[in-house]
């Protein structure tokens, strides 16, 4: 079964898009992976050696009827996150051949062949990763309640074949994120997240992915040792690594696992630091420094409309949601 694989950035996050794809090229190389670009190239020059080898489909390319409110109210990464279904709608009419689609979030990194999961779409017509597959024994950040915050699923990972039902779910999830992927979390929203919490009450054959070495990152760290044996990583001695999620790593601070947590440093996690050493050098060689000076065209120059927008957005008609077209009907 055909595969494509995708993710979504701006100029500035190239390097970790460009590293995402080395690592499916050398894994899998039957995959063909795309680069959703959020920003636009006409005026945009890369030194030579700096174009990116893969193929990048620029945001303005796809169908988005309310683009322009979506750029007036929704921050870089509101916007990034509520353009996915929009990427997967396009997918499905360009790449009518393909029946598996799957989306990472560029700091990802695969390590392994995805037998695993093509297997689970072949047996099931959406996949997801929960955050967590046990409890935190303490009160570190992040805990339970800040999972019950952004959602229980990591939606930097999603996999979808290629049906009438996934064709609906996307539809419904672009209905949402059209108005309504905020960043805020006390009027109960997390950009494109906290939406999928619903999936498996809404759909059928959902598989809720719980393979301890696929999306491994710092929220579930607590339950995950790592061991290098015959040249690949092992999860708790049993389970391959399949992909590892960097959220919140920062070459330019190496010393932390990920500003959005506080429960472990590298001294206490040792096992992971060759992992965050091989990430930060191959940021380095996909010029990560370079991309990082390029300012995303979308990125609005203050807050002020944004929080008016909010209210807005919280006050707006029922029929103003309810008019929302798929592109391709």
């Amino acid at each position: 079964m055909k595969t494509l694989a995708f993710t979504i950035c701006s100029i500035n996050y190239l390097a970790q898009a460009r590293t995402l794809g080395e690592s499916l090229a050398a894994t899998n190389p039957d995959i063909h992976y795309v680069i959703g670009l959020v920003d636009r190239l006409d005026g945009v020059a890369f030194d030579t050696d700096k174009t990116p080898p893969f193929e990048l489909l620029e945001l303005h390319r796809i169908p988005i009827p309310n683009m322009q409110w979506m750029q007036d109210n929704y921050d870089i990464t509101e916007l990034n996150t509520a353009v996915k279904p929009l990427f997967f709608q396009h997918f499905y009419k360009q790449y009518s051949d393909y029946q598996n689609f799957i989306y990472f979030d560029p700091d990802i990194i695969v390590f392994t062949e995805l037998n695993y999961l093509l297997d689970k779409l072949r047996e099931n017509q959406i996949v997801i990763t929960p955050h967590t597959l046990s409890p935190y024994t303490d009160t570190y950040m992040p805990n339970e309640c800040d999972m019950l915050n952004s959602g229980t699923f990591n939606l930097g990972f999603i996999a979808l074949r290629k049906t009438d039902q996934t064709q609906q779910f996307i539809n419904w999830w672009a209905e949402k994120l059209a108005y309504q992927a905020y960043n805020d979390i006390c009027n109960g929203l997390f950009t494109d997240q906290k939406w999928i919490n619903y999936v498996p009450h809404y759909y059928d054959e959902v598989h809720i992915n719980r393979h301890p070495g696929h999306n491994v990152a710092y929220w579930n760290l607590h339950e995950r040792h790592f061991t290098y044996q015959d040249n690949q990583w092992l999860i708790n001695n049993e389970w391959p690594l399949q992909f590892f999620h960097f959220s919140g790593y920062s070459p330019t601070q190496p010393h932390s696992i990920s500003k959005y947590q506080n429960r472990f440093d590298f001294t206490q996690r040792p096992d992971v630091k060759p992992l965050f050493d091989y990430y930060a050098e191959r940021l380095k060689a996909n010029f990560n420094d370079y991309y990082r000076t390029f300012a995303c065209i979308y990125v609005r120059p203050t807050k002020v409309i944004r929080l008016k927008r909010v209210r807005q957005a919280f006050r707006m008609p029922f029929e103003k949601i309810a008019h929302w077209l798929n592109p391709y009907a």
